[in-house]
């Protein structure tokens, strides 16, 4: 799965950075390393009046922020994770 964060001048101002160190700890914290790349990405062109945009493979979420993080990451990550994660197995078993 990749995971890129916007660090566009519009994301910058609004926590990109905060954002892409939440990343890094949360994906270290649950040994996602080998699952998750994360890359950061100049203008989603997606700017919003609230928060960072965050792609998701081809998804592209908009207003997300150090304070919505932990339900971005659960409920849109780990969900997307969990879906490449049965994909790949039923792929193996076949």
């Amino acid at each position: 799965m990749i995971v890129q964060i916007c660090v566009g001048s519009s994301c910058y101002l609004k926590g990109s950075e905060k954002l892409v160190e939440l990343f890094q700890k949360t994906i270290q914290e649950n040994k996602l390393d080998n699952e998750i790349i994360l890359t950061g990405r100049f203008c989603s062109n997606k700017c919003n009046r609230v928060g960072v945009t965050i792609t998701i493979d081809d998804d592209i979420f908009t207003g997300i922020t150090p304070e919505t993080f932990d339900a971005f990451f659960k409920e849109k990550v780990m969900v997307a994770l969990e879906k490449e994660r049965a994909k790949y197995n039923g792929m193996s078993n076949s």
